[in-house]
Formats: C-alpha cells, structure tokens, sequence
C-alpha cells in the first residue's frame, strides 16, 4: 500500500492508523501547498482532488476520505481493535464519531486556514468551533479515549484536528479532558513514530 500524505494535515489521522496496525505500506509525501511530489510528479495527475490522504492498495484501487480509510485499515487488523466489528452498535457509534470529527470539527477548521477569509466570518468560526470542542471534552469526562478505553481510529482523528487550534488561535487551554487525552495519545510508539516520519517530532 501506498499512503500520500501532507505533514501535519488530517492525512496524519492515517498516518498514524497505519503505524498502529504493523501493515507494511509506502508513505508519499504530498505538500498541499505545492502539490509537487519530491520527483517533480503533480500530485493532481495521481489525485484529480488535490487534498490528503490518499491510500492506493496494492492493485492500483484508491480511497480518499480519511474517514472511510481509518476503518479500512482497522479492518485489515481486527486484533488491533482499532474498530469495533462491523453490524455492532459499537462499530455505529465509530462512525458517528468519525462524522462529527470530519464534519464539525475538520470542516469547522477550514476557514481558519483560508487567507482571504474575513475576519469577522474567521470569529464566528472559532465561536462555533469552541463550542463543539467543549462539548468533545464533556463527552470525554472520565475516559481514556473517546469510546472508553481501547484506543480506535477515531482517536487518531480527533488528536490530529485539534492540535490545530494551536495555529488558528482557538483557545481550549481550559478543555482539560481534551487535553489530557492530547497529551495521552502523543505519548503511543505510533503517534511518536508517524509523527517524526512526517518531521513533526525531532
């Protein structure tokens, strides 16, 4: 398998799932500001979308959505228990994890990074998402991870998307939960271990 990845970006999340299931695979490094592969290839010839993660199996087939991928990999390795099986109430409860990651918080992030976005629309954003932000370190009062205490793909996911409220400017030094659980999930050999090979972490 090949893995393209941006540092830092929500490509990480995978980054850091395909650490935690010991599968072999090739990771690309796929800047989201230039779009240029090391050898000079554009990226756009490989991925017409242009954004990260981008997972091609061994036979050429491609997933894109950091969502659909995690649960991919978990898949591959259900002794990891990475995910609950599919059919479970459980593996449902994943996936609305993962929506709401992807959708609230991911997304909510978006304008924050976007240079021409007005400032009066950049607060509104950062109201909203401190919102959703205090309502994760609610849900996470008294746990480990967010479905208890087995780490899941979900958990790779949210550590990614809210480190970045570091670099936008939105405050959640008072989410204690969240970030005990930040500080929890940068201490796993595979977070560490995606992280240095994305030059995040000397």
């Amino acid at each position: 398998m090949k893995l393209y990845y941006s540092a830092g970006a929500c490509s990480l999340a995978t980054h850091i799932a395909m650490k935690e299931t010991g599968l072999a695979f090739e990771a690309v490094s796929a800047p989201t500001k230039t779009h240029r592969l090391e050898d000079g290839t554009d990226y756009y010839s490989i991925n017409p979308l242009g954004y990260v993660p981008l997972l091609v199996l061994d036979d050429g087939k491609q997933l894109h959505e950091v969502a659909v991928i995690l649960q991919y990999l978990a898949d591959l390795v259900p002794e990891r228990q990475l995910a609950p099986a599919n059919g479970t109430f459980e593996r449902y409860k994943l996936q609305e994890w993962l929506n709401f990651i992807a959708t609230e918080l991911h997304k909510g992030f978006s304008p924050l990074f976007t240079p021409n976005m007005p400032d009066e629309a950049k607060e509104l954003a950062k109201t909203r998402l401190h919102a959703r932000l205090q309502w994760v370190d609610g849900e996470l009062n008294g746990k480990n991870y967010l479905m208890g205490e087995v780490f899941t793909v979900a958990d790779a996911y949210l550590f990614v998307v809210q480190s970045w409220s570091k670099y936008v400017g939105v405050d959640v030094s008072a989410l204690v939960n969240l970030s005990a659980f930040a500080t929890r999930v940068a201490a796993r050999p595979a977070v560490q271990a995606a992280m240095r090979a994305e030059a995040l972490l000397k």
